[in-house]
């Protein structure tokens, strides 16, 4: 019987690598000590013999369990599976699985799948979080807790700005002729909209010019495109929405009242999640996504215990089709 044909260990992918098994063995518990060529030659082998680590054992002995988790709070939103695929492929880089739920912005929800995943994980990423302050800082006494989208002083986080963009974005629509701007934002909780709203209302103000604000709290599709009417009632001839989501359903809202974009009303979405799926083509801030998974899994894996660290990343104005 050959090595492939039984259940083939770390000590025969050694074997027939000539290597040591540590070095096997840090191929997939840290592969950030080997150059690139290892991990993979050893990972090749692997799968070539049928040889799968034993996570569960590896846990006990060394305390690692070998994943990560993600949480976000909606998974159907078109930013959050770039955003999972991002950490999938940010944690495979570290020889690490990723386990992803999502909360459907539901705090409870939230703590549920913190409290499920935290003994599962070596550490668990939140994107979004909706949970207070205090609540986050006790959690993080007891799980190594990284957030992404969530400004929680005392506490590691990845913060994706679109404060730069939206400034450009609003220049470029005054400077084309925008007179009467209105901003359709999002889910009144989220840090993102708290940015977006007050980067928008300073961006508006320094020009001297209104600015009417409307909410779309649910954040879907729908909502937004029943909002179109009222940014027609209110005579805007710019929009700013709070994401592409958003920024569709205010599209197809204008269409069917006969409005047309950009020669009517130019919009301006945010997160670059459906560029290619309108028409026209939306304007849209793009934003580094797997950048900011990088950070989030490097604070994770990182050695000793986490700290109080911010880190920002910016989105890119992208300029296509909805705006002059």
């Amino acid at each position: 019987m050959t090595v492939a044909n039984a259940r083939a260990s770390l000590v025969d992918v050694a074997r027939t690598l000539g290597v040591a098994p540590s070095t096997v063995s840090r191929a997939f518990n840290h592969p950030q000590l080997l150059k690139p060529e290892t991990v993979a030659a050893v990972h090749a082998e692997a799968e070539r013999l049928g040889y799968v680590p034993n996570r569960h054992a590896r846990a006990l002995i060394t305390g690692r369990t070998g994943a990560v988790g993600l949480i976000v709070p909606d998974i159907t939103n078109p930013f959050f599976p770039k955003l999972a695929r991002a950490a999938q492929r940010a944690g495979e880089q570290h020889g690490l699985a990723m386990f992803i739920a999502e909360t459907n912005y539901d705090p409870e929800q939230e703590r549920r799948q913190i409290a499920t995943m935290a003994p599962q994980a070596e550490g668990v990423i939140v994107a979004s979080s909706r949970l207070p302050h205090d609540e986050l800082t006790l959690i993080a006494e007891r799980t190594r807790l990284v957030l992404i989208n969530t400004d929680a002083p005392g506490l590691s986080r990845v913060l994706i700005s679109a404060r730069d963009a939206l400034r450009a974005g609003v220049d470029h629509l005054v400077a084309h002729g925008a007179r009467r701007l209105c901003y359709v934002g999002g889910p009144a909780r989220s840090w993102a909209e708290s940015e977006r709203r007050a980067t928008v209302e300073a961006a508006v103000a320094a020009y001297r010019l209104p600015l009417v604000q409307l909410r779309d709290e649910s954040g879907t599709y729908n909502e937004a495109r029943a909002l179109a009417e009222r940014v027609v009632d209110a005579e805007a001839d710019a929009v700013i929405a709070y994401d592409d989501v958003v920024a569709h359903g205010v599209l197809d809202g204008l269409y069917v009242r006969g409005v047309r974009v950009p020669q009517d009303v130019a919009l301006l979405g945010c997160d670059d999640a459906l560029p290619i799926q309108t028409h026209p083509r939306m304007s849209t801030i793009r934003f580094p996504s797997a950048e900011a998974v990088r950070a989030a899994m490097a604070l994770v894996v990182a050695d000793g215990d986490l700290v109080d660290k911010r880190i920002e990343v910016h989105g890119v104005l992208e300029m296509r089709e909805t705006t002059p």
